[in-house]
C-alpha cells in the first residue's frame, strides 16, 4: 500500500516558520541550540522538542537569565542590536507625537516648573485630574534633564525601557519554561515592530507594558516561592502593578488576573490528612498573605493622587475619569451609547468617534449595521445634520442619540451585549498594528501606496503569527506553569476593552508579554503529553 503523504496542520506549519527563524539566527551566532530543534508527533498531537540530550542537565547548571546569557552572549548580543536597530528605525523614520502627548506634556510642564499638576488655559493654569501622573511624572523628569518638550530624549529611554521588557519576558519564560523558551521569547519581543513602533511615540503604552512584564515576572516569583513564605516577590509585584496603574487605569487588570488566580489557589487547595483544623488553615496562610501583600501595594500607593484630587478637585478620584472630563464638564454620555450600538471597528473610531467635538460626520462613512430599517436611517440623518451644523453636542442633542440608542439596544439586545463586544475584541487583536504609521486603517480595501499595503499585510501576518504560536502552545505544550494566571490577565483584558466603545488596537498591546512567553513555551523540550493543571 502506498504511502500517503497529508497535508500538515497549522500549528506544524506555523512551527515551521518560526523554528527556521531560529534556526537562522542559531547559524548566524553559532548556538547549536536552534540548529536542533525537530517536530515530534505523539498520537493524535504534535509536540515541540529540542533534539539535544543534555537540554535538562545545561538548564540545571543556568540558575537564572544573566547566566543564560553569559552562556549564549553572541546570541543576545546579536538579537539585541537586531532589537535596537528595529527601535532606532522607528525613532528616525516615524517619531509620533499626537494630541495625546501634548496634552500629556503640558501637564508635565506646569507641575515642573510651576508646581501645578494642570492644564494650561488662555495664560492660565487650571488643576486637572483627566490624566493618571506616572507619564506626566516620567515627562517630567526627562524634560527637567534634556530641556522642555525633548522628545527626542524620551524616545531614547523608551527605547530603552522596551528593551528592559525584552529581558523581563525572557526572565518570564526562561522561569517557566528553561533556556530554549528565554532565548525565544527574548527573540519574539526584541523583533516586535508593535512594541518598537510605539517606543518612538509619546504616549503611555512603553512604560505600562514594561511595568506590566515586571508584575508578571514578579508574579511568577512569588508563585515559585509562595511555599517557602517569601513575601518581598508580592510586594514588588504589588507596586509594579501601582506603577502600571499610574501610567493608564486599565493597568489594574493586573490586580483582578493575579488576585483572581491567588483566589483559585486557596480555594482549590486540598488538605486530606488526619492533621488539626488549626494545621489546615495554616497551609493557607501564605496566599491569604500574598493576596494582602498584594492589594495593599497595588492600591497603597494610588492614595497620594486620590487625596491631591480630594484636596484641589473636591472630588474622590482614585484613577481618572473614563471620559477625561474635568468636575461638571458635560459628557455626552446619549452619543457614547448610541455608538457602542454599532461600532465594531477601529476605522470608524477614527471616522466617527474622533470627529466629535469640533468636525462634522459623514452618515455615508457608517457602517450599515448601525440602521436597522429606513426610517432609523432617516432618523439619524436628521439628528446628524442637526449635530454638524455646530459640531458640538449640546444635553437636548444628546438626549435625541440616547433615545436612538436605546430604541436599537430593545430591539437586539444579543448584538449590543454580545456580538458587538465580540467583534471589538477581535478587531483589537487581529487588526494590522499600523495605527502609528501613515499606512490606511482601511488596509482591505488594498487603495493605499503598494509601500503601506505591503507593511499593513505583513504586520497583520506577524500579528498572527504571535498569537497562533501561543494558541497553539496553550493546546499542545503541557505542562505550562501557572497557564491560569496569564489566561486570566488575557481574558480579562478582552472583557474589560470589548465593553469600550472605542476599540483601540494599542490597549491590547499590553497583553503581549504574557503573548510571547506563551509562544515562547512552544519551543520548550516536551517529551510526552501530560495532564495540566493551571
Amino acid at each position: 500500500m502506498g504511502s500517503v503523504k497529508s497535508a500538515a496542520s497549522p500549528g506544524v506549519a506555523l512551527q515551521s516558520i518560526v523554528v527556521r527563524v531560529l534556526h537562522a539566527l542559531g547559524r548566524a551566532v553559532g548556538n547549536r541550540r536552534y540548529q536542533s530543534i525537530e517536530v515530534v508527533p505523539t498520537g493524535s498531537l504534535t509536540w515541540t522538542r529540542l533534539n539535544q540530550s543534555s537540554a535538562a542537565a545545561e538548564d540545571a547548571n543556568i540558575p537564572n537569565v544573566r547566566d543564560l546569557v553569559g552562556n549564549s552572549p553572541r546570541f543576545f548580543a546579536v538579537a539585541l542590536l537586531a532589537g535596537l536597530s528595529l527601535r532606532l528605525g522607528f525613532f528616525f523614520a516615524y517619531p509620533r507625537v499626537s494630541d495625546d502627548s501634548r496634552i500629556y506634556a503640558d501637564i508635565a510642564r506646569n507641575w515642573l516648573h510651576h508646581g501645578i499638576y494642570g492644564l494650561s488655559a488662555s495664560g492660565s493654569i487650571l488643576p486637572t485630574y483627566i490624566r493618571l501622573p506616572g507619564y506626566p511624572a516620567f515627562l517630567a523628569a526627562v524634560f527637567a534633564l534634556f530641556g522642555d518638550n525633548n522628545f527626542r530624549a524620551v524616545f531614547l529611554l523608551q527605547i530603552a525601557f522596551d528593551l528592559g521588557t525584552c529581558w523581563l519576558i525572557a526572565d518570564i519564560a526562561w522561569r517557566l519554561a528553561g533556556s530554549r523558551a528565554a532565548q525565544a521569547a527574548f527573540v519574539f519581543a526584541a523583533l516586535c515592530p508593535f512594541l518598537a513602533d510605539y517606543a518612538a511615540a509619546a504616549l503611555t503604552e512603553t512604560v505600562e507594558i514594561l511595568f506590566t512584564a515586571l508584575a508578571l515576572d514578579l508574579g511568577v516569583v512569588a508563585l515559585q516561592t509562595l511555599s517557602e513564605r517569601r513575601f518581598h516577590p508580592w510586594i514588588g509585584c504589588g507596586l509594579a502593578i501601582a506603577g502600571a496603574i499610574y501610567m493608564r487605569p486599565d493597568g489594574g487588570l493586573l490586580l483582578v488576573a493575579i488576585g483572581l488566580y491567588l483566589c483559585r489557589l486557596l480555594l482549590h487547595h486540598r488538605d486530606y490528612s488526619d492533621r488539626g483544623l488549626h494545621s489546615k488553615l495554616r497551609n493557607r496562610w501564605p496566599a491569604v498573605w500574598a493576596g494582602i501583600l498584594l492589594l495593599v501595594f497595588s492600591l497603597l500607593p494610588l492614595g497620594p493622587w486620590a487625596g491631591r484630587n480630594v484636596r484641589t478637585m473636591h472630588s474622590f478620584q482614585l484613577l481618572a475619569p473614563r471620559y477625561a472630563n474635568e468636575p461638571g464638564e458635560f459628557v455626552p454620555s446619549g452619543f457614547n451609547r448610541w455608538v457602542k450600538t454599532w461600532m465594531a471597528d477601529y476605522v470608524s473610531v477614527e471616522e466617527i468617534y474622533w470627529q466629535e467635538p469640533g468636525t462634522k460626520i459623514d452618515i455615508h462613512r457608517l457602517p450599515s449595521r448601525a440602521f436597522d430599517s429606513t426610517e432609523q436611517r432617516l432618523r439619524t440623518q436628521e439628528i446628524l445634520d442637526e449635530y454638524n451644523e455646530s459640531t458640538d453636542i449640546d444635553p437636548d442633542l444628546d438626549r435625541e442619540f440616547r433615545f436612538l440608542a436605546e430604541q436599537r439596544i430593545r430591539g437586539h439586545r444579543l448584538r449590543y451585549y454580545v456580538w458587538l463586544p465580540a467583534l471589538r475584541i477581535a478587531d483589537m487583536w487581529l487588526r494590522p498594528r499600523t495605527e502609528l504609521l501613515p499606512a490606511d486603517p482601511r488596509w482591505w480595501e488594498f487603495n493605499d501606496d503598494l509601500k503601506w499595503i505591503v507593511v499593513s499585510v505583513s504586520f497583520a501576518v506577524i500579528n498572527l503569527l504571535y498569537l497562533g504560536l501561543a494558541a497553539v502552545a496553550i493546546l499542545r505544550v503541557r505542562p505550562i506553569p501557572y497557564l491560569g494566571m496569564f489566561l486570566l490577565f488575557l481574558i480579562a483584558r478582552s472583557l474589560f476593552l470589548g465593553a469600550l466603545e472605542n476599540p483601540e488596537p494599542r490597549y491590547t498591546l499590553e497583553c503581549y508579554p504574557a503573548i510571547m512567553v506563551l509562544a515562547s513555551t512552544y519551543f520548550a523540550r516536551v517529551k510526552q503529553p501530560s495532564s495540566t493543571k493551571i
